[in-house]
């Protein structure tokens, strides 16, 4: 799987303003939905929600990435937002979050979903990654921060994480 076959650039968002981690959410849910226009952000919101209840998704060093199942699709889709002022996420180091790297997936999982997202945790938790993110100004600037470090990160885990 590369980065780009689950992510557009439009669902990519750079200083975006949120006033808590519900505010954030809320954001994330508008862009997952995107790329899926039949679902309602107000679902994929309230699955964000209740998977946050069952425990945080904060992956420490600033870092997030909520996620939760959905009917309906076939594939994980994903969205990028880069908070302007980080936000309390109730993260295990105590720090703030700044990036937020959401994803849906299929309400039936397979072994190819889940190594999406053991990729994706992989990725985020890259320092030369995160700093690259960290200073993009722009959302276009963002995306290709993301996109292009990911081939720098992890090039060969994004090629033949399902055996293609």
């Amino acid at each position: 799987m590369l980065l780009e076959d689950i992510i557009n650039p439009d669902a990519v968002l750079c200083n975006a303003h949120a006033r808590s981690k519900k505010h954030c959410l809320e954001i994330l849910s508008e862009l997952l939905v995107r790329s899926q226009q039949d679902i309602a952000a107000d679902d994929i919101f309230e699955s964000l929600i209740e998977r946050e209840r069952l425990g945080c998704t904060s992956l420490d060093a600033g870092v997030a990435f909520p996620h939760c199942r959905v009917e309906g699709i076939d594939r994980c889709i994903a969205a990028m937002i880069k908070l302007s002022d980080p936000i309390d996420f109730d993260a295990t180091d105590g720090e703030p979050v700044d990036l937020v790297f959401g994803l849906m997936v299929p309400k039936e999982v397979t072994d190819n979903h889940h190594a999406d997202i053991a990729m994706i945790t992989n990725l985020l938790g890259n320092e030369d990654l995160r700093s690259k993110l960290r200073e993009a100004t722009s959302s276009s600037d963002l995306y290709s921060a993301l996109v292009d470090g990911t081939r720098v990160a992890a090039p060969d885990r994004l090629q033949t994480v399902h055996g293609n």
